[in-house]
C-alpha cells in the first residue's frame, strides 16, 4: 500500500516536475514523434516501384481528390483533375511540335500564374528538368541565369515578350527554341504556344517517359543570390523535391486548409514549401501574382483562408498598413515562414490575433533545416537529439575579419560554445546530402573540409547563428556582403557590376548603411548589411 501511494504521489507530481524543469519536454517529444514519422514514410516511399516522384503525389490527388479545388487565381478555379488535364495538354503540345526528349532542361521565365504550375507539371511528366528564371531580371543577368543550366526551351509568359527579345539574338546564337505563352508572335524566333496547348489532346503521357529518372536527377534548378556577385543555379533533385512533400505536412496541415501563397513561385518558398508542400495534403492554394498588403487580410476573408506564407517583410509590411477594426476577423490559424524579427512578431500577434507562427530556417541548396515548433518568439529552431542524429549540424567559431573559420593548432575547427555565434555547418552524408549547384567550382566553395577530423566534409551554409543556454537557436547574420531588397538577397558585388555598366563610372563600391531613424527592413534579421549605400567614382 506504501508503494502504491509513492507510485500515485510521483504521477501526480510529474507534469508539475515536468513543467517547471523541462517546460518544452511535451513539444520536443511530439517533435520527435512526428520527425520519425516523417522519415519512416520518406524511406518507404524511396523503396516504392517504379520511383515514386513528387508528380506520382499529385497523380493520387488527381485521382482520389479529383474535383477538390487545388488552385485559385483570380476568380477562376482548377480542381485537380482540371489541374493534371491543362498540364496534359502542354506536354502533348510540346511532345508534337518541339524537339525536347527526356533529361533536356527548360527555363520557365514567367510569374505567379496558373500556367506557371501547369507547366511545370508538364515538363515533369516529360521527364525534364525545369529551371525557374525570376521574371523581374533583365539582359546580362537574364542571360546569365539561362546559360547556367543548358537549357535547351525558354517558355516565357507573354507578358514577358519584351525582356525576351532583348537576350534572343544570343539564344538564336545558341540555337535555343523560345516559346511564348500567346496565340500568336511576329517576332522572328519565337513562337506562340497558346494555341498549340489548346489544340493539344488532355490524355496522360506514358510513364515510360521518366523510366530514366533517379532520386539523383536535377528535378529543378532554383538560382540563389549568394554574396559573391549573379545568381547561381542551385539544383533540386528529386529526392529534395521528395522531401520537400513534408514541410507542410509535418506543420499539422490538413486537406481542408485553404493555403495563401503570394510568394514567388520562382522561389523555393514559394515552390517546395506553398506549391509542393499543398500537394501532399491535397489542400487548395490560393494564388496571387504578388504580395498585395492592402488586399491581404480582404483575400483571406474572401476566400477563407487558414495557412499563410511570409518572409520577415511581409508581416512587417501587414503590420504598417493602417489599423481596421477587423483586423481580427479572420480564419488565418497558422503562419509558415523565416526572417521575421522579434518585434514585428509580437507586433502581428497582438494585431491579428493568436496565429501559430511557425518560423524556419533552410537554404536553397543546404543540407540542413530547422524550425520552431515551439513557438518561441525570436527563435529559428530548437536543438533536437533525433533531428541532429539525421542531420549533423554544428556552429564553428568564424573570423568575421578575415571571413574564415577559426582553427586550433592542429587544423581542426573549434566548435562555438552555446551563446556564442558561430557559423552554421552540416556533414554531408546520404541522408544529408549537398548537391550543390550546376557549377561544379561553385559547388567546391561551399563544401567545408577537415572541420573536427582530418577528411571529413561538411556545407558550409555561410550563416552565422547562436545556441542558446536553453537549446533554442538563433539567426544573427550572414558571411559576406549582401543586403535584402523586397525578400530577395542580393550580392553589394552584383549591384556594382551593373553600375560600372554606365559610361561614365570607372569603378563602384557597393555597401551596407545605417539609416537614421529607420529600422532597416531590407535586410535579414539581426544582420549588419542594411540598405544600400553606394560609392561612385568616375
Amino acid at each position: 500500500m506504501y508503494l502504491v501511494s509513492i507510485l500515485f504521489a510521483s504521477l501526480a507530481i510529474t507534469p508539475l516536475v515536468l513543467k517547471t524543469f523541462f517546460p518544452y519536454f511535451w513539444k520536443d517529444a511530439l517533435y520527435f514523434a512526428n520527425l520519425v514519422r516523417i522519415f519512416l514514410k520518406l524511406v518507404l516511399r524511396r523503396r516504392r516501384k517504379p520511383l515514386f516522384l513528387v508528380l506520382d503525389r499529385f497523380l493520387e490527388q488527381s485521382v482520389t481528390h479529383a474535383d477538390r479545388p487545388f488552385i485559385v487565381f483570380e476568380n477562376k478555379t482548377y480542381s485537380y483533375l482540371d489541374t493534371d488535364r491543362r498540364s496534359n495538354k502542354i506536354a502533348n503540345a510540346l511532345q508534337r511540335h518541339s524537339k525536347l526528349r527526356p533529361g533536356d532542361t527548360v527555363a520557365l521565365f514567367m510569374g505567379n500564374e496558373p500556367a506557371f504550375i501547369f507547366t511545370w507539371l508538364a515538363l515533369a511528366k516529360l521527364g525534364c528538368p525545369v529551371a525557374f528564371l525570376n521574371h523581374n531580371i533583365r539582359s546580362r543577368s537574364l542571360l546569365h541565369c539561362f546559360n547556367c543550366c543548358s537549357a535547351k526551351l525558354l517558355i516565357a509568359a507573354e507578358e514577358l515578350q519584351e525582356a525576351v527579345e532583348e537576350v534572343l539574338p544570343s539564344l538564336r546564337e545558341q540555337g535555343v527554341c523560345v516559346y511564348l505563352m500567346t496565340k500568336q508572335c511576329d517576332t522572328p524566333g519565337v513562337e506562340g504556344f497558346s494555341d498549340q496547348v489548346e489544340e493539344a489532346s488532355d490524355t496522360p503521357l506514358p510513364q515510360a517517359l521518366r523510366s530514366d529518372i533517379t532520386f539523383k536527377s536535377p528535378a529543378i534548378y532554383i538560382y540563389t543570390s549568394g554574396t559573391t556577385g549573379l545568381p547561381k543555379a542551385a539544383v533540386i533533385t528529386q529526392n529534395r523535391l521528395l522531401v520537400a512533400l513534408a514541410v507542410l505536412d509535418s506543420t499539422g496541415i490538413t486537406p481542408g486548409d485553404v493555403i495563401y501563397l503570394n510568394l514567388p513561385l520562382y522561389h523555393t518558398a514559394g515552390f517546395l514549401i506553398g506549391f509542393i508542400g499543398s500537394i501532399e495534403t491535397g489542400s487548395t492554394i490560393i494564388l496571387r501574382r504578388k504580395f498585395s498588403a492592402s488586399q491581404f487580410w480582404d483575400d483571406c476573408r474572401k476566400y477563407n483562408v487558414t495557412v499563410v506564407q511570409y518572409i520577415g517583410e511581409v508581416l512587417r509590411y501587414l503590420c504598417n498598413t493602417p489599423k481596421r477594426d477587423n483586423d481580427r476577423e479572420h480564419k488565418v490559424r497558422l503562419a509558415i515562414g523565416n526572417g521575421v524579427r522579434a518585434e514585428i512578431w509580437k507586433e502581428f500577434l497582438n494585431r491579428f490575433g493568436n496565429i501559430y507562427v511557425r518560423e524556419f530556417y533552410a537554404s536553397t541548396e543546404g543540407n540542413v533545416g530547422l524550425i520552431n515548433y515551439t513557438g518561441k518568439i525570436g527563435a529559428i529552431g530548437r536543438v533536437n537529439y533525433l533531428h541532429r542524429k539525421l542531420f549533423p549540424y554544428a556552429l564553428i567559431k568564424y573570423d568575421t575579419e578575415r571571413d574564415e573559420p577559426i582553427r586550433d593548432s592542429t587544423g581542426l575547427c573549434v566548435e562555438a560554445p552555446k551563446d556564442e555565434t558561430g557559423l552554421l555547418v552540416c556533414k554531408i552524408t546520404d541522408i544529408a546530402p549537398f548537391v550543390g549547384y550546376a557549377s561544379s567550382q561553385q559547388t567546391e566553395k561551399k563544401r567545408l573540409r577537415d572541420v573536427f577530423q582530418k577528411g571529413d566534409l561538411y556545407f558550409n551554409s555561410g550563416d552565422l547563428l547562436k545556441i542558446g543556454r536553453d537549446n533554442f537557436i538563433y539567426f544573427q547574420d550572414r558571411v559576406g556582403d549582401t543586403f535584402r531588397w523586397k525578400g530577395e538577397n542580393v550580392a553589394t558585388t552584383e549591384v556594382a557590376d551593373i553600375l560600372t555598366l554606365i559610361d561614365f563610372v570607372q569603378e563602384a563600391n557597393v555597401y551596407g548603411v545605417q539609416v537614421p531613424g529607420k529600422s532597416n527592413p531590407n535586410l535579414n534579421p539581426s544582420t549588419r548589411h542594411l540598405p544600400l549605400g553606394q560609392s561612385l567614382s568616375g
